[in-house]
């Protein structure tokens, strides 16, 4: 009786450590190292993808101005306010003009007062030429006496010097004139500068615009190049945008573009890049484009910020994947490929992706092929692997 006792206690033990070495194996196969590695899986299809460039931008102005004074001074009054509309030509602010209102004074002065010396200088040549004219005439006589004896040499001699005198005085007098002349030109050049400086002090709207800020009030002291008035032309508005380096390569000038304002988020205004500048932002990777409106919207505001799309050319037909596919390993880019449940890491040639993700194959696959595309770990080739509709917390 003891030993029947015995042998089913210890057939009990045995079934027990079965179900429980059962159950363990179990366990790791489902969920142990040894398990299966949900995956989720693409099939390959033939499509074709229109990449498309993402840049967010501020609206500027291509043509704005900073007007202010060439030289350092005074605000003596400001006739514009921000949000004003003016015209070419129209006075902005105007400068105290401290003294330059006496000193044309004073040159005015000094111009009238080199009219009188040039009319004196005028006068004291016309006085040496006729001198001149009688001492040649006196010589001649006197010369022509001295040939017949009536005169002696020295009589003579005194009268061409009488000549010579009254020509070196004729020729100063001339000088006199030129001197006095060239005064007056140099004072009417100076004249001429202190007015261009009175005009400059006024400070005047270059084209037509809108007053966008008034950088300084009556009293207040500015150095030559600070401004005063900040002007902008609301027709050359346009957007200042920044695109990742990395997907760049197909930016250029006259691309068309979707652009989006932070103010109107379900509008579309139609544009094309007008501009692209030289130099790249090296800290945050990006390159600068300015893309321009086909038509201004009406009410739009100086540094809004805005939505830039560019749409690039079509790929041509061929393999197309999500871009969550795409995997690097061992320095290359490829996909995972699935086939007859068996992993193999295939290296793949891209083109430019579009802005849902989809990326054009151009080398390493073929239409039909399955290819990974999340995973709930990391994948190797010889990795088991259970697809499964979607995984928890990734996309399908």
């Amino acid at each position: 009786m003891r030993s029947a006792r015995l042998t089913g206690r210890r057939a009990g033990l045995l079934a027990f450590g079965l179900v429980l070495i059962g159950a363990f194996g179990y366990v790791i196969a489902r969920t142990g190292p040894f398990a299966a590695l949900h995956v989720t899986v693409v099939e390959v299809k033939e499509g074709s993808v229109a990449p498309a460039l993402f840049g967010i931008g501020t609206v500027e102005a291509r043509r704005a101005y900073l007007i202010g004074p060439t030289a350092a001074g005074r605000v003596l009054r400001v006739a514009v306010d921000v949000g004003e509309a003016v015209k070419a030509g129209q006075i902005l602010a105007e400068m105290d003009p401290v003294d330059l209102d006496q000193r044309t004074a004073a040159l005015d002065a000094s111009i009238a007062r080199a009219a009188s010396a040039v009319a004196a200088a005028e006068a004291q040549r016309r006085d040496a030429e006729a001198r001149r004219a009688v001492a040649s005439i006196n010589a001649r006589r006197y010369a022509d006496l001295g040939e017949r004896q009536f005169v002696s040499p020295s009589v003579v001699e005194a009268r061409e010097q009488e000549r010579t005198s009254a020509e070196a005085a004729a020729a100063a007098a001339a000088a006199n004139l030129a001197a006095a002349r060239q005064d007056g030109a140099r004072l009417r050049a100076e004249r001429d500068g202190l007015l261009r400086q009175r005009q400059n002090i006024r400070l005047l709207a270059p084209a037509d615009g809108l007053v966008t800020a008034r950088d300084a009030e009556p009293g207040s002291t500015v150095v030559a190049g600070q401004p005063v008035v900040r002007l902008a032309e609301p027709a050359s508005l346009w957007v200042r945008a920044r695109f990742d380096q990395g997907r760049s390569a197909g930016l250029a000038v006259g691309l068309p573009a979707e652009i989006v304002l932070r103010s109107r988020p379900g509008q579309k205004f139609s544009g094309k890049v007008a501009r692209l500048e030289l130099l790249s932002d090296s800290v945050t990777e990006e390159r600068i484009a300015q893309v321009a409106f086909d038509a201004l919207p009406d009410g739009i505001s100086l540094g809004e910020l805005a939505e830039v799309t560019l749409a690039l050319p079509a790929s041509a037909a061929g393999p197309v994947l999500p871009n969550a596919s795409i995997h690097q390993r061992g320095g290359q880019t490829g996909v995972w490929l699935l086939r007859e449940g068996r992993l193999a890491f295939v290296p793949v040639r891209l083109g430019d992706a579009d802005l849902a993700g989809r990326v054009p194959v151009r080398e390493g696959l073929r239409p039909g092929d399955r290819v990974i595309v999340h995973s709930e770990g990391e994948l190797t080739p010889d990795r088991r692997v259970s697809v499964v509709d979607a995984i928890a917390g990734k996309g399908p």
